[in-house]
């Protein structure tokens, strides 16, 4: 009866598994099956009750008022059907308030730059009067408020406009800015990619001054792409500093509104150094500048005083390896005294300042990262931030005070929380997931009280129960060092014991990064769960250089970039080859951008290891990417040839035993389609086999969702026909 019952049991469970649908490439990239609801954070007003939300209706938008702890529609600020240009509605894309929130700037017909900068049509417009005032004829960058809401500083061919909106008149603040040389107020290419910002100037507390970058880029050496959409193919020539090449000088300005004067901050008599971030104190008159020097381990806070442009030095930081820059620096209101972040004990903690760099205190510690700090709540005494200290694999939510007693945990529940306060710290969003499982989005007060859940994906949750979908386990692996490495597995859900499975294995590997983790967010998920319903296992291994786990391990990759991470993917690929259910012999391992150069390296050193690797956007030797990126990690190939060559995939080609698919954008700003050009090169000289697939003027990405679909169902049929 036992049996029986047992076969029945079988028989029902095998049933179920029969009915569940199977994921497909359209779902995925066409039809939006698994398209999660989300809410992208809060446009707080300035009271800290209220916030704001663009809405689409009947051919029209309005921007909304809604309480944050009712969720209580409190009524329409503007709406686009009265807002006419060229006799149509204005089409508003985004959009931002003054200070005392009685004007708006509207952005509209956004046209991307590169990957943080973006072109807009920028409109000014006065709830009180209804005005509606164009800033510019045409497309402008980094359209802003003065503090007073007055004027609204921009850049446009790469120079520097105030427009003072009442009066209708426009102020040129520089004259020099032109395209591949001078640029004013935005930054260059290697700036926005590595420093991450591109809007360059900054208005004064009081908007008495406006503080900007200017980059002498004349010296950089350019870059040419090819856009092939005509007859003839379009050159696109831009200044893009490899590694070890020269840089832009760059310099920073503070324009005196009253004045009408600029005058040049002292930043020294080094031109070969980097200004990774500007920010003004509480005070008007005083610019702190971040200085940092070429090998990227030293940095100096100087205090700059917006009059003379003379400075005074602050805190200073150096490191044997390189120093982390973050935007984790906060002035409190005392304008004595600021907060923050630093691994000088050997993990990312708050730490306190005095103007002079004198240490206050150390207001966290422990062996766990702090990730941000969110902000200070002076009139309460506490620090909010995110950290790691719970678990590598999970980010919670915390407050602490300044003097760092007090601590407090205030998202104790499992997985990873991103988190947006509103103004004043009186509200913040608890964007929360797991792995495998959907975002809830919840709102609660300053004391960790839920007020109410803004969206739970619950449909998306109930239709995900449809489908064959494996469970992602968390396990640790050994490298050959006696480290244990995070690793998540996909196992197909109809696993067969006694039987072998081919394994994939998949990666990103950079320095700092993170792909194991307990969240929602585990890249290409339901495209892994798809292979896994066709019979492949799918192992992602965080190795030795990726973040979460303190400064030690993420630095022991210093001078050698992916030789500790091409050597641990191979270990991890041994491990698993050893387990009774996998079949060794059927290993396969596959990344993009940093992972693609990773899968290329590992597919060459592990040639007795991995059958089949696919190298998507891979940087194939580190003299070919930019500047700031690799020297930070590998200093100049001039002062570490030996590090470069023993890394680089070109160098390798000789080892190619397995299968290889190349895939490249030839339109990559970022990482060349030079890279892949030259490992084509080197692989045909060694008489290698190799397959690949090029998109036509696709950018790092490779996006578009017809391209997309044409790219996963090359790689899924890839992995099929090799794996």
């Amino acid at each position: 009866m036992k049996k029986l019952i047992l076969s029945c049991s079988m028989l029902l469970a095998l049933c179920a598994q029969a009915q569940k649908q199977k994921i497909t490439l359209e779902d995925i990239w066409t039809k939006g099956t698994f398209r999660a609801e989300s809410v992208a954070g809060f446009n707080s007003m300035k009271d800290g009750q209220y916030f704001t939300e663009l809405k689409s209706a009947n051919g029209t938008q309005s921007i909304r008022k809604f309480s944050f702890k009712t969720g209580a529609d409190a009524g329409e600020i503007l709406n686009t059907a009265n807002l006419q240009v060229d006799g149509k509605p204005l089409v508003i894309e985004s959009y931002e308030f003054n200070s005392d929130e009685t004007k708006l700037l509207l952005f509209t017909e956004g046209k991307a730059v590169y990957r943080r900068s973006y072109l807009y049509k920028v409109y000014a417009y006065d709830l009180a009067t209804k005005q509606l005032v164009s800033l510019d004829n045409d497309k402008i960058l980094h359209a802003t408020f003065s503090p007073d809401a007055r004027k609204v500083a921009y850049v446009k061919n790469n120079n520097v406009f105030i427009k003072d909106i009442a009066a209708g008149t426009v102020t040129q603040v520089t004259q020099d800015g032109e395209f591949n040389k001078i640029i004013n107020g935005n930054c260059d290419w290697v700036y926005e990619e590595e420093f991450s910002f591109t809007k360059a100037l900054a208005w004064s507390p009081k908007g008495n001054f406006l503080a900007f970058y200017r980059f002498d880029e004349s010296g950089v050496k350019e870059f040419n792409m090819q856009y092939f959409n005509d007859l003839y193919p379009t050159d696109y020539r831009f200044k893009y500093p490899k590694a070890g090449e020269d840089n832009s000088i760059v310099s920073i300005h503070c324009y005196d509104l009253a004045s009408g004067k600029t005058v040049t901050a002292d930043v020294g008599t080094e031109k070969d150094q980097y200004i990774p971030r500007i920010k003004w104190t509480n005070n008007d008159e005083q610019l702190c500048i971040l200085r940092m020097n070429r090998l990227q381990n030293k940095v100096d806070y100087l205090f700059a005083d917006a009059r003379t442009g003379k400075t005074g030095n602050g805190y200073q930081e150096e490191n044997k390896y390189y120093v982390h820059i973050t935007d984790n620096l906060t002035f409190l209101k005392d304008n004595k005294t600021y907060l923050l972040t630093s691994e000088q004990d050997g993990y990312n903690h708050i730490y306190i300042y005095d103007m002079n760099g004198k240490l206050v205190r150390q207001v966290t510690k422990g062996n766990w990262e702090v990730d941000n700090l969110l902000g200070v709540d002076e009139k309460n005494g506490l620090v909010y931030y995110t950290s790691a200290e719970n678990s590598p694999l999970e980010r919670n939510l915390y407050s602490i005070k300044l003097d760092g007693s007090g601590k407090k945990n205030l998202t104790p529940e499992k997985g990873w929380h991103e988190i947006s306060f509103s103004k004043g710290f009186q509200y913040y969003l608890d964007k929360n997931s797991t792995v495998g499982v959907p975002p809830s989005f919840s709102l609660y007060n300053n004391k960790a009280v839920k007020a109410r859940t803004l969206k739970d994906n619950a449909d998306l949750k109930t239709k995900l129960n449809s489908y064959d979908l494996s469970k992602v386990e968390f396990l640790q692996i050994p490298n050959s060092q006696g480290e244990q490495l995070n690793a998540w597995m996909i196992k197909p859900s109809n696993m067969e014991a006694g039987k072998k499975y081919p394994v994939l294995m998949y990666q990103y590997s950079g320095p700092g990064s993170q792909e194991v983790k307990n969240s929602y967010a585990i890249r290409d998920y339901y495209w892994h769960e798809m292979l896994a319903q066709e019979g492949y296992i799918v192992v992602c291994v965080d190795g030795t250089g990726t973040g979460g786990r303190g400064e030690d391990f993420k630095k022991k990759t210093y001078l050698r970039l992916g030789e500790k991470e091409v050597n641990d993917q191979i270990d991890a690929a041994k491990w698993l080859a050893k387990q009774s259910y996998v079949d060794g012999s059927r290993l396969g391992i596959w990344g993009w951008s940093f992972g693609g150069f990773m899968s290329s390296a590992c597919i060459m050193k592990g040639s007795d290891v991995f059958k089949m690797a696919i190298a998507v956007a891979p940087v194939t030797d580190w003299r070919y990417y930019d500047n700031i990126y690799t020297e930070r990690f590998m200093r100049k190939p001039q002062d570490n040839k030996e590090g470069y060559d023993a890394t680089a995939p070109l160098k390798m080609v000789s080892q190619l035993k397995g299968k290889l698919l190349l895939v490249h954008g030839t339109g990559d700003d970022n990482v060349h389609f030079q890279n892949s050009i030259m490992l084509v090169d080197e692989m045909v000289k060694a008489g290698k086999s190799f397959d690949s697939e090029y998109y036509p003027n696709k950018h790092h990405g490779i996006q578009g969702a017809t391209t997309r679909l044409h790219l996963y169902k090359r790689m899924t049929e890839y992995i099929k026909t090799n794996l």
